[in-house]
Formats: structure tokens, sequence, C-alpha cells
């Protein structure tokens, strides 16, 4: 499992945070955590503490991320009234393409091409650590809200059911 550290998708977000601050750890998980329950229940942590990375379009190929707690779910309606466009979830090839994580890797940061905008689930304050993928569905980190608000200039906004 050590050598998930030495991966391309993984290196990419190490370096990334790295340049932030070098107390940034990336855990190697024992099971999966391609899903926020997976997550959740390899870190003995509550699944809201798990930061889900969505990526979402609109017919205009403008990508979007969002980044939700793992206990909530996106509204489209509620996505679609904050960008004034009709937006849908992203296939896996279009995620893969556009960050270069496959889904259930796809971490906050470090993305091929930086998306549109990228918008925060203010349920994530909840916890003092939330933790997100670092490029591979067997890797995480943890971070503050308030960090993670910083490194990814997200907007804090309300999208969630």
């Amino acid at each position: 499992m050590s050598n998930l550290l030495e991966r391309n998708s993984v290196l990419r977000v190490k370096e990334f945070l790295k340049k932030i601050d070098d107390n940034y750890e990336l855990i190697v998980l024992d099971k999966t955590a391609r899903t926020a329950e997976d997550a959740a229940k390899s870190l003995k942590k509550e699944v809201g503490a798990i930061v889900k990375s969505l990526i979402f379009k609109t017919n205009d190929n403008d990508f979007y991320l969002c980044l939700v707690s793992g206990d909530y779910y996106i509204s489209e309606k509620k996505l679609t009234g904050i960008i004034e466009k009709k937006v849908t979830k992203a296939s896996a090839d279009e995620v893969k393409t556009r960050t270069g994580f496959s889904i259930g890797g796809v971490p906050p940061i470090a993305h091929i091409y930086p998306p549109s905008n990228i918008f925060i689930d203010e349920n994530l304050k909840r916890y003092d650590i939330i933790y997100a993928a670092a490029g591979h569905p067997y890797v995480v980190f943890g971070i503050t809200f308030e960090n993670l608000c910083e490194i990814t200039k997200g907007k804090i906004r309300d999208f969630v059911n």
C-alpha cells in the first residue's frame, strides 16, 4: 500500500499541499475511501467529516467543483440557481479528463484544468478536521474548513438538500 504515495495522481496532490504547508500528511487507508461512507469507516470518523468532491457542468462546458459534506446531497436546483445555468453531473470520463483524477479519488485541489468555480458546503464547518481524497481511493488528507476554503479559493454557498 505504501507505493500508493508514489502514484502520479497522489504525488500531484502531495506537491500542491507541500507548497502551502509542509505539515499536511497523506493518510493511506487499509480500505477504500471511494465513497464518503467507506472513508468514514476507514478513518473511524463521522461521514459528515468527509469531503465529497463532485464535478458538475453546464451545457456550454463550464465545470464546477462542489465540495460537499459526506452526509449531504447536492441540490441541482439550488446549484443551477447559483450558477444561473442548468447543471448536470459530469461523467466519469469528463471528471478524469478535467481533473486528472478518477471518481473516488478526486481531491479538492491540483486539478489539470481548474474548475470555473469552486463551491463549498458550509456543513463541513461542523468538524475541527475534515478529510478529502488525495488522488486515489485509498489516500486522503486532513484539513480544517478554513484552510480548505483558503487553498481552494472556494465560495461558501448553500447548494445541498
